[in-house]
């Protein structure tokens, strides 16, 4: 608890001591009334300040107004009933305000308990990063005076400040506040490095590839920040409906207090018992107050969002978290998403589809590919450049032109060269041949003249298996696979998986199509979640319902363009993203119908006079603290 939480705890105590001490005491009249007042006063004076502040600024119509109003005249009748030589209950207003400040209480805790666990992420911050000077001398300086390629020291113990690449060094890594993950990962000379990870063993030497406003920690600062911002269409209805609602109430209760009586009294000739009618409308005030609904459905969803945070999704929005339990067709891009990523050169064949036996033909087709993809980040492009084994000479390479899903063409020592797919050989109007062997073709055309392939074998994550049976488990009734590749490799992954649909060899606009068709095709209320990673993707993330990024190796583009980013790239999280989405709706739903339930009927046992103020203070606040326990539940999701 912080030290507010502490404050209103300690008068909530002390109110409730001193209201029980002075029921026990012989004390009547006036004093009696003083003591009260004192007693109300110290547990409500925050609730008085802002009802005045509020008409002051013309929003009376919220629950700081009604407690006031309520309890204030719950003090009036008493003392009515006391000038009529009754004792008057001025216990009632002191239990409402006490009670309304227990649920407030409650709602603060929760919360606050809420926020911790997200701003543990703004722990991956970092306030520092080592740069040595030209005197060998380390000097500790803002990560954001760090430029590109700029080498920094990362100590045992410190955050990783910038992304980057590991030029010197190996160590553990500690990952838990990106990734969820509680095992370290081992790094070494040569592999990539997020901000945000905790280096737990050896000194790194860390090369810089992005400036600290692009790196890792700072993109998932500001999604972690954003989400608050984005409003499910729940909470637009209830922050509408509260609106409405309000002031509706107080006008009722205006009516249930002045109607009655004056028919009673000019219609009926009766006595117009004002007291009774008064007390009515004055509990029927006290049911009325929306702070279960007001209160209890923003922090489901901000709860949920923090849950989330630390299992190593970000949801960049309780809008999102909304849409994502719809989800019933989930699109997958396979490289990076299904399979890990990492090309291995496992066969070169010439233009007949034969295996290349000569050592020097084979070095020459991989050179061409490894020269003409040197500028490229794709993983195909590193796995042949990591196969050629030797340092690109960048100036025998010119005229590099990407073509997007087709490949790259570029000027190699004074020959034309096209590296690409089959796509790219029938733009250049050349007969491609086809391999008998499973994998991803790489096709080399040197002068206007085909010279062969290459083939590269991709490995199906560990997981991925199990993340489809997932998917279906958590309500999935559809999963389609969308990629470039060829459709032989594409058949291969999909039966191993059990995808039910796919879709191969399309351009990052054939993508955008199909999931266009397969929005048109989803039912009422049904949405469709793509899953990618690359820079290509981009696109399908931004055209889809819902827009799922893998993070921890997904381009900049991709998860700038995504609702959803998984930080680990494990494709399991996404159904554990969709379980924790249906958690929290189901939650939100839970409230408002006990909202709803047990305010409508004890607002009409109020009308007729059954239902007391006690009633009312547990319709009101009672259920408050009842939804907003409900609601900390969707923090809970390490199970799901």
């Amino acid at each position: 608890m912080n030290k507010k939480q502490k404050k209103v705890l300690a008068r909530i105590i002390v109110s409730a001591i001193l209201t029980a001490t002075l029921e026990f005491l012989p004390i009547d009249g006036w004093l009696k009334l003083a003591l009260y007042v004192g007693i109300y006063i110290l547990i409500g004076y925050d609730i008085l300040r802002k009802a005045f502040r509020g008409m002051l600024n013309r929003r009376i119509f919220d629950e700081n107004f009604l407690m006031v109003v309520a309890t204030m005249g719950a003090f009036s009748l008493a003392i009515y009933e006391m000038n009529n030589g009754n004792e008057g209950d001025f216990t009632e207003a002191i239990a409402v305000m006490l009670l309304y400040q227990v649920g407030e209480f409650f709602q603060s805790y929760a919360v606050g308990k809420s926020r911790r666990d997200i701003s543990s992420l703004m722990d991956i911050r970092p306030d520092y990063a080592n740069v040595e000077d030209e005197h060998g001398n380390i000097e500790q300086v803002d990560p954001d005076d760090v430029e590109t390629g700029q080498v920094i020291i990362v100590r045992p113990g410190e955050k990783v400040p910038i992304d980057g690449i590991v030029v010197e060094g190996e160590s553990s890594l500690n990952t838990t506040a990106l990734t969820g993950e509680s095992l370290p990962r081992s790094i070494t000379a040569g592999e990539e490095i997020m901000s945000g990870c905790i280096n737990m063993t050896g000194v790194l030497k860390v090369k810089t590839t992005k400036e600290f406003g692009e790196s890792t920690v700072s993109k998932i600062l500001e999604l972690v920040e954003d989400s608050a911002t984005h409003k499910s269409k729940s909470e637009d209805f209830i922050a509408r409906f509260a609106r409405v609602y309000t002031p509706a109430v107080c006008y009722g209760a205006l009516a249930l207090a002045l109607l009655p009586p004056l028919f009673m009294m000019l219609v009926m000739g009766n006595d117009p018992g004002w007291e009774t009618w008064i007390y009515r409308a004055l509990t029927f005030l006290v049911i009325s107050c929306p702070c279960a609904l007001v209160v209890s459905i923003p922090l489901t969803f901000f709860a949920g969002i923090g849950g989330a945070s630390n299992q190593g999704v970000l949801v960049k929005g309780a809008n999102i978290l909304e849409s994502l339990s719809k989800v019933k067709t989930v699109v997958m891009d396979k490289t990076g998403t299904l399979t890990l990523g990492v090309f291995e050169v496992t066969a070169m064949h010439d233009g007949d589809d034969h295996d290349r036996q000569d050592e020097d033909e084979k070095q020459r087709l991989i050179e061409m590919a490894a020269l003409v993809e040197c500028a490229s980040s794709h993983p195909i492009s590193k796995s042949i450049q990591r196969a050629y084994g030797k340092a690109i000479d960048h100036s025998r390479v010119s005229n590099i032109k990407e073509l997007g899903g087709l490949g790259i063409t570029a000027t190699v020592d004074g020959h034309d060269v096209a590296v690409g797919n089959e796509k790219l050989m029938h733009t250049l109007g050349l007969e491609s041949c086809h391999c008998h062997m499973a994998g991803t073709l790489v096709h080399i055309a040197i002068d206007g003249t085909y010279a062969g392939h290459i083939v590269l074998g991709d490995l199906v994550k560990p997981h991925a298996s199990e993340a489809i049976t997932a998917l279906h488990q958590a309500g999935v009734t559809s999963t389609v696979m969308l990629t470039g590749d060829s459709d032989k490799v594409a058949r291969e992954v999909t039966s191993q998986l059990g995808i039910g649909t796919v879709y191969s060899e399309l351009l990052p606009a054939d993508k955008v199509a199909r999931v266009e068709e397969l929005l048109a095709a989803a039912g009422k209320g049904e949405k469709v979640a793509f899953v990618g990673d690359g820079m290509n993707d981009a696109p399908v993330l931004s055209r889809a319902d819902i827009g799922i990024a893998m993070g921890g190796v997904g381009s900049d583009a991709a998860i700038e363009a995504a609702d959803v980013v998984l930080m680990d790239d494990d494709p399991m999280k996404i159904s554990k993203a969709m379980r924790i989405a249906s958690k929290t709706m189901a939650i939100v739903w839970q409230n408002i119908i006990m909202a709803f339930g047990v305010k409508g009927v004890c607002l009409l046992l109020g009308a007729v006079g059954i239902a007391n103020m006690w009633l009312a203070i547990f319709a009101d606040t009672g259920i408050m603290i009842l939804a907003v326990l409900n609601a900390i539940r969707a923090m809970r999701v390490k199970n799901l």
